[in-house]
């Protein structure tokens, strides 16, 4: 078994978390088990979340509000609270969720309930088109809504990072298997779609290393973003 990739103080949080959680629920607690940049060794401290995948017998209100004071006590724990029946039955509507925990997690407590799911890629590939295209609208809309550098500089970065899951599940329909650190991804991308991803890494970079940026940088970038989601999306039309 992998060992997680993560600072001492975060492995103790979710130690005494999941604890907190067979305390709560015994019997009725199937699995917790993390996901997302945690698992997959891409942790970033304060600019991640540590997401918990917490699956039980049953998510009614009165189930899930048992944990509402460890939630409040650990805010930078993120759980998502689950049936195996509510997994089961929307692997159709949230391929790409659910092949990114699949490929991605770590168990802490219970049974591996995410290892053998099986989605469909022609769900994958409508999720894809319906996300990246609403993606590059949103980007749009809130650009001409922006009134300060700052809040660009957060779209800008926010936008490139949030694509990334999107360009990974592409990937795997070019019949690859993606891998999940930032430039990885952007390299495959490149070479499976013909690409140039070169704007994207641009962004990349000056968000890990909180460049500054004038508005005629931030405008390139912009463009170059969007550029490159829209030639990525054509390219998808034509699978």
């Amino acid at each position: 078994m992998k060992e997680l990739q993560l600072p001492g103080n975060i492995r103790r949080i979710i130690d005494r978390f999941t604890g907190s959680l067979k305390d709560i629920y015994g019997d009725e607690l199937i699995s917790a088990v993390l996901y997302g940049s945690a698992a997959s060794g891409e942790f970033a401290g304060r600019s991640s979340n540590v997401n918990l995948a917490v699956v039980l017998k049953e998510t009614s209100v009165r189930s899930i509000k048992k944990a509402a004071g460890l939630v409040r006590k650990y805010s930078i724990i993120n759980p998502v609270f689950f049936t195996e029946k509510y997994i089961a039955e929307s692997l159709d509507a949230f391929p790409i969720e659910f092949l990114d925990m699949k490929e991605n997690h770590f168990l802490l407590h219970g049974r591996d309930v995410f290892s053998d799911l099986q989605v469909d890629l022609k769900n994958l590939r409508f999720q894809c088109e319906q996300e990246l295209k609403s993606k590059i609208l949103n980007i749009k809309k809130i650009y001409l809504k922006a009134d300060s550098r700052p809040f660009l500089k957060n779209l800008l970065f926010k936008s490139a990072t949030s694509s990334l899951h999107i360009l990974r599940n592409i990937i795997r329909l070019k019949g690859r298997t993606p891998p999940y650190i930032k430039g990885d991804i952007l390299d495959a991308v490149s070479r499976e779609l013909t690409v140039d991803c070169s704007g994207l890494k641009r962004i990349l970079d000056a968000r890990k290393n909180n460049a500054r940026l004038s508005s005629e940088e931030m405008d390139e970038l912009f463009t170059q973003l969007i550029n490159t989601l829209e030639n990525i999306s054509d390219k998808l039309n034509r699978m």
